[in-house]
């Protein structure tokens, strides 16, 4: 009894002691993987504790001096001579904020904490363009503008080295509010600058101001990890200059067009086509004309429908019209094509006037006028048939040799045709008043822009964040997404950020993180608010081949001779 009462103690004891014991004296050990580092090149930490312990680290002094990135951990047990050792270790990807002899303070595990450590930041490169081995430049066809006039924007990477993990990132910018279209597919090909060859990587976007005042656009981001001399850099950045564009309001409309509608663009085009020949169109028949309106550097939705006049003696019934927006080098090209059945109710010469279409050429910066000639239909009565004529010969004192030939209408076959022309007249007009509630519906209640419902939404949405109303922003993001993907829709908010770009991606995720979350934690309204002023929707399937895009990782040796 006497040896159970000691044992027992003295097990409590021994048991505390292998518990808390690796706590007590655990070590924490910090290093980086090189003292010496350029500004804009990003270096790892890792921090180690040689126990398995359940304590996240202290790492919120290395902001101070440093931008944190990625952060990742590793758990590690090693059995030697069948003693087991138990180690955990976090890596932070930083980048240093300014140049000089930094120092990467203690970060504290518990109440252990690491020896500081001293890193030497020097000067980014300043070769220029044509003498560095990666650089970024970035252009816009215009610095003057006009609401809801495109402007070209083009990004440009150029290398002569290989690259690992490269990434280019969406533009960013602030300011008047902007629709982003991008124009066509990414562009690779090979340029010499100074007799030094590169590759270059191009993409292009239209911008579509929707508000008077100043854009600032960011400059070009571009990270990649540099193969040189045999061994591969940190992550670094290259960054191009950042561009302003001043966009001016709506200009007066023209004297002789009044009432015109804002129609910006580097070129419109009229055209027209019908089903049938315009000098012989039975009465009675339809035929169809297609009106088409193209413009260069414009949104199809942009463009406003055509008007043409109507004559008494022809009827006119519109249908849907069809659009398309199609990119090229100019920018983008978009079409607008409206279809007109059309049906004569009385025989003669039917003059179809000519179209006029006013629109602000924004190259020459002035109003101009799109012209579509008129023309004539003619429409011929109807025919009546052959057996409907009797000849008579003229009774009476006449001579034989002069015999004279009357044509006597016979009144039963002229009343057929007039009433299966009257039947048909009929069931052309219930055709049209079957379908008239539809159309009137849509002419007295016209639908509104996608584009401008979007840009409403959004509006409402940034205003909800600003008031921090959670429901409001979720509500709004979810009628955005409807919108812009409608056979796909985005079934939540943390679904919406990877179909969007950055900032407005990494804002959603910690507005689902703080709403969704344990606790319901607080969330930056007015940091979310600005994101979403510019941004642009990323197609799923481009966004997961993002990075496949840029060119071979070690491209091959430029063969061009200067």
């Amino acid at each position: 009894m006497v040896n159970e009462r000691v044992f027992q103690p003295s097990f409590f004891v021994l048991s505390l002691f292998v518990l808390l014991g690796p706590n007590v004296e655990a070590s924490v050990v910090a290093s980086i993987d090189r003292p010496n580092v350029e500004l804009n090149e990003s270096f790892t930490l890792k921090v180690t504790v040689d126990t398995a312990i359940d304590i996240e680290p202290d790492a919120s002094a290395l902001e101070a001096d440093f931008h944190v990135g990625t952060r990742s951990q590793l758990s590690n047990t090693t059995i030697v001579n069948g003693q087991i050792s138990r180690s955990r270790t976090w890596t932070y990807v930083m980048m240093a904020k300014r140049q000089g002899t930094l120092t990467i303070p203690p970060v504290k595990i518990g109440a252990e904490e690491s020896q500081p450590i001293q890193i030497i930041v020097t000067p980014p490169s300043t070769s220029h363009p044509g003498e560095a081995d990666i650089f970024v430049t970035t252009e816009v066809d215009r610095k003057q503008s006009f609401v809801q006039a495109q402007v070209l924007y083009s990004v440009k990477v150029y290398r002569s080295v290989a690259t690992r993990q490269p990434r280019l990132s969406e533009p960013s910018m602030s300011g008047a509010e902007v629709l982003i279209q991008p124009v066509g597919e990414e562009r690779s090909y090979e340029s010499i600058l100074n007799g030094k060859a590169y590759n270059v990587v191009e993409r292009a976007y239209a911008l579509f101001p929707q508000a008077s005042g100043k854009i600032a656009i960011d400059g070009a981001r571009f990270e990649a990890r540099v193969l040189r001399d045999g061994r591969i850099t940190g992550r670094k950045i290259f960054e191009s200059q950042p561009i302003e564009i001043m966009v001016s309001s709506i200009p007066e409309p023209p004297a002789d067009f009044p009432d015109a509608v804002w129609l910006p663009a580097k070129s419109v085009i009229l055209s027209e086509d019908w089903s049938r020949d315009l000098g012989h169109l039975p009465l009675g028949e339809p035929i169809t004309r297609h009106l088409t309106v193209t413009a260069i550097g414009q949104l199809s939705t942009q463009i406003p429908a055509l008007e043409p006049a109507v004559s008494e003696n022809i009827k006119v019934y519109p249908d849907k019209p069809e659009f398309r927006d199609a990119p090229e080098a100019s920018g983008i090209r978009a079409m607008r094509r409206d279809q007109y059945a059309m049906i004569g109710i009385a025989a003669g010469d039917v003059v179809v006037p000519e179209i006029r279409l006013p629109w602000w050429n924004i190259d020459a910066g002035e109003w101009q006028v799109a012209l579509l000639p008129g023309s004539t239909l003619h429409i011929e009565p109807a025919v009546m048939p052959a057996q409907n004529l009797i000849p008579l010969e003229q009774t009476g004192e006449t001579s034989a040799s002069s015999t004279e030939v009357q044509i006597l209408y016979v009144d039963f076959w002229r009343y057929v045709s007039i009433g299966l022309g009257g039947t048909l007249v009929l069931t052309l007009i219930g055709w049209w008043w079957s379908s008239r509630p539809k159309r009137v519906k849509d002419k007295q209640f016209p639908v509104e822009p996608i584009h401008k419902r979007q840009a409403k939404v959004l509006k409402a949405a940034r205003k909800a964040a600003v008031a921090n109303n959670a429901a409001d922003v979720k509500s709004n993001l979810l009628h955005w997404g409807r919108l812009e993907w409608p056979d796909n829709c985005p079934r939540n908010i943390r679904e919406l950020s990877s179909r969007v770009s950055a900032p407005l991606s990494a804002a959603l995720e910690e507005f689902c993180n703080a709403t969704y979350g344990p606790g319901r934690q607080e969330w930056d309204g007015d940091a979310l608010a600005r994101s979403l002023k510019s941004f642009s929707a990323v197609n799923e399937n481009v966004s997961k081949q993002h990075i496949d895009k840029l060119p071979p990782l070690a491209p091959v040796r430029n063969t061009i001779r200067p």
